[in-house]
């Protein structure tokens, strides 16, 4: 049901006439690479063909803005697996946009979504209050509206999967289970 290849080709009919910017499959780790002299397209490079992935990363592209996306992956720090309890808060708290908006884009292509603290290695924490700060995100989106880039977007997906335009709070019901995170 969900092709990559439908992902790539709707990412390229929204984005690569109005901004130059092309979806990915890559082998490795995801990067976002500005255009070059010989790369003549921005590039969102999504992990080893993975639908999660090119979602999240496309979810990055649409956060960043006109300056950022001048920058190799945007000019953002990146503390690798294994971070400390600081770091992790630190990164969870760059997250909570990008993953939002990468809910968003799962719910309007009908695609399972999970939160990713995306630190197996180092100090854990509870996912669950971390997903309880991106569906306010969630929320706070869809009452405040969306940037052009994600609103077009969201359109294409729903147009596609034929899933509900325009999204709402109800489509995103979740209760914090708050007696998972006790001792976390």
């Amino acid at each position: 049901m969900h092709q990559i290849a439908d992902l790539i080709s709707i990412f390229e009919h929204t984005f690569y006439q109005s901004h130059n910017t092309r979806l990915i499959k890559g082998d490795c780790e995801p990067v976002y690479l500005p255009a070059t002299e010989q790369v003549p397209y921005h590039q969102v490079v999504f992990a080893h063909g993975f639908y999660a992935s090119a979602l999240h990363e496309i979810a990055h592209w649409l956060v960043a803005g006109d300056a950022r996306r001048l920058l190799e992956d945007y000019g953002y720090w990146y503390c690798p697996d294994g971070r400390d309890k600081q770091k992790q808060a630190e990164f969870e708290k760059v997250e909570v946009k990008p993953q939002a908006i990468e809910w968003l884009l799962s719910t309007a292509a009908g695609f399972n979504f999970n939160v990713s603290v995306d630190n197996l290695n180092g100090e854990q924490t509870c996912r669950f209050d971390f997903q309880q700060r991106v569906h306010a995100q969630v929320l706070s989106l869809i009452e405040n509206g969306f940037n052009s880039r994600t609103e077009s977007l969201l359109k294409a997906l729903c147009d596609f999967y034929n899933t509900p335009w325009p999204l709402t709070a109800q489509q995103f019901n979740w209760q914090h289970p708050k007696e998972l995170c006790n001792g976390v």
